[in-house]
């Protein structure tokens, strides 16, 4: 069943691409933004001064190391093949885990606690997923909320309150009415004293909701800032909108956060992928914006490669493993684990025990070098077709972990792993450290 209808009229849900259905009701969406006009006139005046702040400060804010075991995190669907979720979270690796719950469904909060008791030993964010009951309802809210907490305050770290404020059909037609659904969960931290809340979850490259949510007069404050960075409508991560790559939105974002005395200094990408293309109904996205197979496994890799090259990025959650349109997995005919998934495995193997070095980027040609276990690790790839000699000293693999052995590499779209011989990479890192 493609659409039902358990959220408030008139929302509805699509199961194909798991996000509400479109809001058919034009009337009902201009009439609700009129309302909340003031709220909206408000955000605009406080971006107007925020982001160009924000742009200014960006050179000045200091990167911080960041916790590799922690930074790749992966969306799960705690309902979806939980025998074949289980056998691959194992599978993959990954020590971080989100996972979204439904307020609308609060009957389901049994399984959902048996789910995160069986994978106690990873890292747990759990989303909570609002409607428009729950906005209207803050009376509701608290009452499922504190349910909540006290179900899983022991299983989950981080709750992420809310999602997707900056579209109507999520429910919110405004940052106030976002602020005051937030605000329910954060008075019951003197209830829960031990809970981690992280708020704001803007989904795209629209900051000036994000300016309104945390620079206000709200009385209250997050643990963290939780964004859905999108870049999917600009093709690849380094593609640039308004003259800003993926590393450019992400450090004027990590500066606002910076910036606003309202969170801890902690930015997680709590969902972001690319749809695939042939996927319909399950691309939660028009065929336009689809991407093969191949190019989603580059773009994912890419991503986190870039992201983790800002340090300014504590987690990164793929959405997510299971999904036809959009997942490392398709589950419409059996479990077919895409190329990305391969890719994804050998990357968490990689990166959640390195250390960051630098990024060095010259025409369109990238190396992120990494200290791991050791050794020198360069990840190159070239959005401009080149060649490299594969030297003596050189341990290659392929983005899924594939040695390669060319004399001639050639070097593209697709990353590809040079770990350097310990001599050589002690020499290199040292240098590095002295630079």
């Amino acid at each position: 069943m493609a659409i039902i209808a358990l959220m408030k009229k008139p929302f509805s849900w699509d199961d194909y691409s798991d996000q509400p259905a479109l809001l058919q009701d034009k009337a009902y969406k201009k009439r609700m933004r009129k309302r909340e006009l003031g709220s909206l006139i408000k955000m605009f005046f406080t971006a107007l001064f925020i982001l160009p702040l924000s742009l200014f400060a960006t050179p000045f804010v200091k990167r911080k190391e960041i916790d590799s075991k922690h930074f790749i995190s992966l969306g799960v669907d705690f309902q979806r093949e939980p025998h074949a979720t289980n056998e691959m979270i194992e599978e993959l690796g990954v020590e971080n885990i989100l996972t979204r719950f439904k307020l609308w469904e609060m009957e389901k909060l049994p399984q959902l606690k048996t789910f995160l008791q069986e994978h106690k030993n990873k890292k747990i964010t759990l989303k909570i997923l609002q409607d428009r009951e729950h906005i209207e309802d803050l009376t509701l809210t608290k009452e499922h909320l504190t349910q909540i907490f006290s179900e899983l305050n022991e299983l989950v770290d981080i709750f992420e309150i809310g999602s997707t404020i900056n579209r109507a059909k999520w429910g919110f037609f405004s940052p106030r009415e976002y602020l005051a659904f937030y605000k329910v969960a954060y008075d019951l931290k003197s209830k829960f004293p031990k809970i981690k809340l992280l708020g704001s979850e803007v989904i795209d490259f629209e900051f000036h909701y994000t300016a309104a949510t945390l620079f206000n007069f709200c009385k209250c404050r997050y643990d963290g800032i939780a964004a859905l960075l999108y870049v999917d409508r600009r093709g690849a991560p380094e593609n640039t909108q308004l003259g800003l790559a993926l590393t450019d939105k992400l450090a004027l974002l990590s500066t606002m956060v910076w910036l606003s005395p309202k969170t801890k200094q902690e930015l997680h990408i709590t969902e972001v992928n690319w749809p695939l293309k042939g996927t319909a109904p399950y691309a939660p996205t028009s065929e336009y914006e689809c991407v093969s197979e191949e190019a989603y496994a580059n773009y994912m890799l890419r991503y986190y490669l870039l992201s983790f090259a800002t340090q300014q990025v504590d987690s990164v959650s793929w959405h997510q493993l299971i999904a036809p349109g959009y997942g490392l997995v398709d589950n419409r005919d059996g479990i077919k684990k895409r190329e990305a998934f391969d890719t994804f495995r050998y990357m968490i193997q990689n990166l959640k025990k390195a250390q960051f070095l630098r990024l060095d980027i010259k025409r369109d040609y990238y190396i992120i070098q990494l200290w791991v276990d050791e050794r020198l690790l360069q990840i190159h790839w070239s959005l401009k077709p080149t060649t490299l000699k594969n030297e003596d000293f050189f341990e290659v693999y392929s983005k899924t972990g594939k040695r390669l052995k060319n004399e001639i590499l050639d070097i593209n779209e697709s990353p590809i792993y040079i770990f350097i011989t310990k001599e050589v990479g002690k020499k290199v890192n040292a240098s590095e450290r002295i630079a």
